[in-house]
């Protein structure tokens, strides 16, 4: 199998937490590859371990057992190469939108780039990446402003833009859209898989919406219920791009994906949450 075919490769990774009663096992034999330039949606129940495989691919955590790679390289902390964007944007209240993306900027191509190995920008390219990054997104008009001064959907914006800024190899989202009203999930939604298709990033993405599964993603990961959740089925999804919304919402094709998902949660892993 080639280095593009197993891009960001995952094998034999399980994930112990030591708690307060005893050892908490919310991984076991978690095996998966990413393509290079692949969208991946991770799915399941709440408590299913989803956000902690994303947090073990950022290299926030490091795993019980087994390794992660990306581009043949172990993941054994953060790094620019797998930048994350949380479902809370965390960004910094008293810094403009700008400089919330320009921080993020300067730190992996100003000051610290050498200490990557890679030669340090001048301030007036730190800025023009940081430009372009905002224009990308649509928030050219409201560089200037603060977070307290723009809704919930540009904020998600903003720290998509940071994230996409430092160009990352692997671009990783924790539920990015989970707090928003339907019609702004829907409009980011569209405007992510815009970005996908000119950036041609890797994705990863926890999310508990099917439609947002199968909009957005090539391949449809679905956990089991925890603890010791792990892979259940992977589901390919084949279809064409550029996807548009309205068009798939009667196509057959999408219907049996959406159901396969459907399935797979509410039959073969029927969820009841304990009160």
């Amino acid at each position: 199998m080639s280095t593009l075919s197993k891009y960001l490769q995952i094998d034999g990774v399980a994930q112990t937490f030591r708690t307060a009663t005893g050892d908490f096992p919310a991984l076991r034999n978690i095996d998966l590859n990413v393509t290079k330039g692949e969208f991946v949606a991770l799915i399941g129940h709440s408590g299913c371990g989803k956000s902690t495989l994303l947090n073990l691919i950022a290299g926030l955590t490091r795993p019980t057992e087994g390794t992660l790679l990306c581009a043949n390289k172990e993941i054994d902390g953060p790094g620019p190469e797998r930048a994350m964007v949380f479902q809370n944007h965390s960004l910094l209240p008293w810094l403009t939108c700008f400089d919330n993306v320009y921080l993020g900027v300067e730190r992996v191509f100003g000051n610290h780039a050498r200490i990557d190995g890679r030669a340090k920008e001048s301030k007036a390219q730190l800025k023009e990446r940081t430009d372009a990054a905002l224009a990308m997104v649509g928030l050219t008009h409201a560089s200037h402003k603060r977070p307290g001064e723009i809704s919930g959907g540009m904020k998600q914006r903003v720290g998509i833009a940071r994230a996409l800024a430092m160009e990352p190899q692997v671009l990783l989202m924790d539920e990015p859209f989970g707090a928003l009203d339907a019609l702004t999930r829907a409009k980011l939604q569209d405007e992510l898989l815009a970005i996908v298709a000119a950036t041609h990033s890797t994705v990863v993405m926890v999310t508990h919406d099917v439609d947002e599964a199968v909009l957005l993603a090539d391949k449809i990961v679905m956990m089991t219920n925890g603890p010791a959740a792990t892979i259940g089925e992977v589901l390919h999804v084949a279809l064409p791009r550029p996807r548009s919304r309205v068009a798939l919402a009667d196509d057959a094709q999408y219907q049996t994906y959406r159901k396969a998902v459907i399935d797979f949660l509410y039959t073969r892993q029927g969820h009841i949450e304990k009160t």
